[in-house]
C-alpha cells in the first residue's frame, strides 16, 4: 500500500511538472527573450489564444477589429472558480455600481484591467502584456496563485494594433544585424505619420469618452460591461525621461475622491520597491495630470476606477539607443520596467481587494444619491434633432442615463450660452438628464460649463463642454427632476412615393444634411441652394437649404432617385409643386445656386499634423461618405491641380507655402481651405494673404520686462501666460455668408492658440470675430486672453477667381467638437459656389 501510495505521489509531481512544463513562456513561445526584438501583432494574438487555449484558468475574448481588420482582445485571468462564473463577477459589479439590482456577491474578487500600447509607436508594453500573462498562468509561481484568489486580472495586450504594427513593420524592415545606438540613425526615425496613432490618424488615448473610432467604441463598450476598480495605461515617453508612475501631478479634478489620491500613493509606493532593489529611475507626481476627461486613466477615474498612466521613457528607441546622459537604453530593459509595475500593481490591488470593492462601492452610492456640482438636472434645448440625437448617443455609450421632456413645466437654470439664470418650458423632445444616477461624475465632468482648474499648468485642453461642443442650448438646474419619457415623440420623415414634384427641399443644419447632399451630387443629382430665408408649403427654410430642381435633373430617374436617397437615409424631404414660394424669393430667382460637386484635395505626408489630417480624413469616409484625394505636399509639384477644386491644408509647417504654382491655381477658381498654422503661414507672406493682429500690449511688456527680474523656478508658470492648452471663446458669427449657413449667428470654437488676424479688406469677407470678454471656459493666459479681441478667426479671402477660407482653429478637433462640423463642410461644399 504505502508502495503505491509513494507511486501515486511520484506520478502527482511529475504530471505538476509536466504542467508546469507544458505552458510556454513567450521566450519558448517566440523563439527569444521579451525585448530582443518587435513581435508582429499578429504573433501577439498566437500567444494569447495559445494561452487561452492551454491554461483553464484564462477566457480570450475577441471584442472587436480594428479600421485594418486586425483582432482587438481581452483576455481574463482568474482562479479556476472565478474564471467558471465570470457573468456572475460582471453582473455583480454592476450591482455594486447600482446599474443593476439585486443582492450582491460576499465572495467576488476585485478587477484590475491592464490595457497596453494605446499608441502604436510606444510598443514595449504589449511585449511586456505577453510576460504578465505567462506570470499569472505560470502554475509554477505561487505568488500570483495566492494574488487571483481574490483578484481577477484583465489584458487588452494592444489597444492599437493597426499603430503598432506600422511601426513594427518599419523597425524590423530598416535595423541591421544589430541595433544602432545612434539617436540619429535611420532606424530611429520613422516616417509620417509614425505609429503613434490608428489607422485614420486618430490619438486613441484622447478618445476615451468621445469615442470617435471604432476601436474606442468597442474597448470602452467591453470596459462598462465590466467597470474594474483598477485599470492601468501602459505608455512610453521621450527616451531620456526615467520611469513614472502613480500618483499623479496637479491638477487633480476636483471630482476625484479622496481614496482615489491616496490608493495611487499605496500602489506607486509597491511600484517603487522593485525599481529601488535594482537601481532604476523612476519619478511621481509630475507632468501628467488628473483633468482632461478622455484619457486611459481619467476615464476610469470618472467611472468609480482606481486610474493610472505608467510611461517609460522609449518612444523612437528602437532596440536600443544612448541617451542623453550616455546611457544605452535596451527594448529589453523597457519591457522589464512595464513587467515590474503590472505584477507589481496586481500585488497591490490583491493585498486592497476588499478595500477597493468597498469603495468602489462608496464611490457610485454618493453618485446615485449626492452627485457633484451645483446643477441635479440638465435640459438640453432640442433646436437640432441629429445634433441633439448624436448627443444622447453619446451618453449612452459612456453609460449615462438620460429621457425627454419635462410635462411643458417651467423651469428655472442657468443658461450656458449667456450666463445668466432665466425661465425656460420645456419642450416634449428636449433631453433631460438627471444627475441623480450611476454615472453622476462623468455626467458632471463633462457638462460642467467651466471646468474647475486648480493647477494652470496641465497635459492637455482645459475646456470641453459638451453644450459648447455640440453647439446646443443647455440650461442647468439645481433642482432635480425626472425625464417624462424615455424617447422622444418625433414622427420619422414621411417616405415620399408616387411623387412628381417641382423641387425637393431639404434643410441645412447637420452634418445628415451634409451626408444627403454628398449622395445626392455622387448620383449625378444636381443640387441648389439658396443664400435666402423662403417661405414654402407651409415650411420654413433657411439660408443654405438644399433645392433639389427637375430643372437640371431630366437625365436622371429624378424623382425616383431623390425620394429612395432621403428614404434609405431616413432624411426629411419636402416636396414643392410649384416654384412659386410663399414668401421670399421664388425657386427660379438669382438666390439660389447651383452646388458644382466639388473635386477635394487634402494635403498630406512629411510637415502636416497627421491628427488634424486625420480627422479631416474620417470625416469625408466614415461621416460624410464623399470622395476625397490624399496627395503628399512634396508631390504638389508633379501632381495636376486642375483636378480638383478644392485643396484643404490641415495644420503643419509647410515649406514654401503658397507655391507660385498654388496661387495660380487659386487665381484661375481654387478654394484653398487653411486650418489653424496653415493660416499662420498664409499671414507670414506680408501684403498678400490676411495680416496678423498687432498686439499693442508687447511694447507696454517689453518696458515692463525691463523692470522684471524672473526667477528661474518660474520658469514654466511664466510660459503659460501666453499659452492656451485649449479653451473656448464665442465668435460673433454673419450667418448670412455662405461659410455659416446652418449656424446661428455665434459659434464656440476650441482655441488652442492665441492667434488672431485683422479684418480682411472690403472685397473679402469677415465671417467669424470676437470683440472683448469672449472667453468662454477652460484656461487661457492672461496675455492671451487680451490678444483675443476686436480680431478676426474665420474669414473669406477672394483672390482672382478663386478664394482662401481661413479657419484660425481647427473645426474638426478630435473629431469630438460637432458643432464645426457643419462649418467646415460649408466651407467645402457652399463658399465660393
Amino acid at each position: 500500500m504505502l508502495k503505491k501510495l509513494r507511486a501515486l505521489f511520484i506520478l502527482s509531481l511529475f504530471a505538476s511538472v509536466a504542467m508546469a512544463q507544458s505552458i510556454q513562456s513567450p521566450e519558448q513561445f517566440l523563439g527569444y527573450k521579451p525585448g530582443e526584438q518587435y513581435t508582429p501583432h499578429h504573433k501577439i494574438v498566437e500567444y494569447f489564444k495559445y494561452i487561452a487555449a492551454t491554461a483553464k484558468s484564462t477566457r480570450l475574448q475577441q471584442f472587436g477589429t480594428t479600421n485594418e481588420g486586425r483582432p482587438l482582445l481581452a483576455m481574463f485571468i482568474g482562479s479556476d472558480e472565478n474564471i467558471g462564473r465570470l457573468e456572475e463577477i460582471r453582473h455583480n459589479n454592476l450591482r455594486l455600481a447600482g446599474i443593476e439590482s439585486g443582492p450582491a456577491l460576499t465572495n467576488a474578487p476585485e478587477i484590475t484591467w491592464l490595457s497596453y500600447n494605446v499608441h502604436g509607436n510606444e510598443p514595449a508594453s504589449s511585449e511586456a502584456a505577453m510576460w504578465v500573462l505567462f506570470d499569472m498562468v505560470d502554475p509554477a509561481n505561487t505568488r500570483t496563485k495566492a494574488w487571483l484568489k481574490n483578484t481577477l486580472v484583465v489584458i487588452d495586450p494592444c489597444l492599437n494594433p493597426d499603430g503598432r504594427d506600422r511601426y513594427v513593420n518599419f523597425y524590423n524592415s530598416v535595423k541591421g544585424i544589430a541595433p544602432d545606438v545612434n539617436l540619429y540613425a535611420r532606424e530611429h526615425a520613422e516616417p509620417w505619420p509614425g505609429g503613434r496613432v490608428n489607422h485614420y490618424y486618430f490619438d486613441l488615448n484622447r478618445d476615451w469618452a468621445w469615442q470617435s473610432q471604432k476601436e474606442t467604441q468597442a474597448r470602452v463598450g467591453l470596459y462598462n460591461q465590466w467597470l474594474p476598480q483598477v485599470h492601468v495605461d501602459f505608455h512610453e515617453q521621450g527616451i531620456n525621461a526615467p520611469y513614472y508612475f502613480a500618483p499623479a501631478a496637479e491638477p487633480y479634478h476636483k471630482d476625484i475622491t479622496q481614496w482615489q489620491r491616496d490608493i495611487q500613493v499605496t500602489i506607486g509606493k509597491n511600484n517603487a520597491k522593485d525599481f529601488d532593489k535594482n537601481g532604476w529611475m523612476y519619478f511621481t507626481k509630475q507632468e501628467f495630470d488628473l483633468l482632461y476627461p478622455s484619457y486611459g486613466d481619467t476615464y476610469p477615474l470618472y467611472s468609480g476606477s482606481i486610474g493610472m498612466t505608467y510611461e517609460q521613457g522609449g518612444i523612437s528607441g528602437g532596440l536600443a539607443v544612448v541617451t542623453r546622459n550616455g546611457d544605452t537604453l535596451t527594448l529589453v530593459q523597457r519591457v522589464a520596467h512595464h513587467h515590474s509595475t503590472g505584477i507589481s500593481t496586481i500585488e497591490t490591488a490583491s493585498e486592497n481587494a476588499n478595500r477597493l470593492k468597498e469603495e468602489f462601492k462608496k464611490f457610485y452610492d454618493n453618485s446615485r444619491t449626492n452627485p457633484p456640482g451645483d446643477y441635479k438636472t440638465y435640459v438640453v434645448k432640442n433646436d437640432n434633432n441629429e445634433k441633439t440625437d448624436l448627443l444622447a448617443k453619446m451618453l449612452a455609450r459612456n453609460g449615462i442615463q438620460y429621457g425627454f421632456g419635462l410635462g411643458k413645466r417651467s423651469v428655472t437654470g442657468y443658461n450656458y450660452f449667456n450666463g445668466k439664470t432665466e425661465a425656460y418650458t420645456v419642450g416634449p423632445n428636449d433631453l433631460v438628464i438627471n444627475a441623480y444616477q450611476p454615472k453622476s461624475v462623468l455626467l458632471h465632468v463633462l457638462m460642467e460649463p467651466r471646468t474647475f482648474i486648480p493647477d494652470s499648468a496641465t497635459y492637455d485642453i482645459t475646456a470641453w463642454a459638451l453644450p459648447f461642443a455640440y453647439g446646443l442650448k443647455t440650461y442647468g438646474l439645481k433642482e432635480s427632476y425626472k425625464p417624462q419619457s424615455t424617447s422622444w415623440t418625433i414622427a420619422k420623415p414621411q417616405v415620399l412615393t408616387n411623387t412628381s414634384a417641382y423641387a425637393y427641399v431639404s434643410a441645412w443644419q447637420s452634418v445628415a444634411d451634409v451626408r444627403f447632399l454628398a449622395a445626392l451630387l455622387k448620383k449625378g443629382v444636381k443640387v441648389r441652394y439658396t443664400d435666402k430665408p423662403f417661405e414654402a408649403a407651409g415650411k420654413k427654410f433657411t439660408a443654405g437649404s438644399l433645392v433639389i430642381t427637375r430643372m437640371s435633373n431630366t437625365g436622371v430617374d429624378f424623382d425616383h432617385i431623390v425620394t429612395q436617397t432621403a428614404a434609405e437615409m431616413g432624411h426629411e424631404l419636402t416636396p414643392l409643386s410649384s416654384g412659386f414660394v410663399d414668401k421670399g424669393n421664388d425657386i427660379g430667382s438669382d438666390v439660389i445656386h447651383l452646388i458644382k460637386q466639388p473635386r477635394v484635395l487634402l494635403i498630406a505626408g512629411d510637415g502636416v499634423n497627421s491628427e488634424a489630417m486625420g480627422e479631416v480624413w474620417h470625416l469625408f469616409e466614415q461621416q460624410i461618405n464623399y470622395p476625397i484625394t490624399l496627395m503628399r505636399y512634396q508631390d504638389m509639384g508633379r501632381g495636376k491641380l486642375s483636378d480638383f477644386d478644392v485643396a484643404i491644408f490641415p495644420d503643419g509647417r509647410y515649406q514654401d507655402f503658397p507655391s507660385e504654382k498654388l496661387q495660380s491655381w487659386i487665381r484661375d477658381g481654387g478654394r484653398l481651405i487653411a486650418i489653424d498654422n496653415a493660416v499662420s503661414l498664409l499671414a507670414e507672406k506680408k501684403g498678400m494673404f490676411l495680416k496678423n493682429k498687432e498686439d499693442k500690449d508687447k511694447k507696454d511688456d517689453a518696458k515692463e520686462k525691463a523692470f522684471t527680474v524672473k526667477k528661474y523656478g518660474d520658469r514654466e508658470r511664466d510660459a503659460i501666460s501666453g499659452s492656451i492648452p485649449g479653451a473656448i471663446f464665442k465668435l460673433n458669427i454673419d450667418n448670412t455668408h455662405p461659410l455659416a449657413f446652418g449656424l446661428p449667428d455665434y459659434y464656440y470654437s476650441l482655441k488652442l492658440s492665441d492667434d488672431i488676424y485683422e479684418l480682411l479688406g472690403d472685397d473679402d469677407w469677415n465671417v467669424g470675430t470676437v470683440k472683448k470678454d469672449s472667453y468662454v471656459s477652460g484656461f487661457a493666459g492672461y496675455r492671451s486672453k487680451q490678444k483675443i479681441a476686436n480680431g478676426m478667426l474665420l474669414g473669406v479671402q477672394n483672390i482672382g477667381r478663386g478664394q482662401v477660407v481661413y479657419l484660425t482653429d481647427d473645426p474638426l478637433f478630435r473629431s469630438f467638437w460637432e458643432n464645426g462640423k457643419l462649418l467646415f463642410s460649408n466651407a467645402v461644399f457652399m463658399v465660393g459656389q
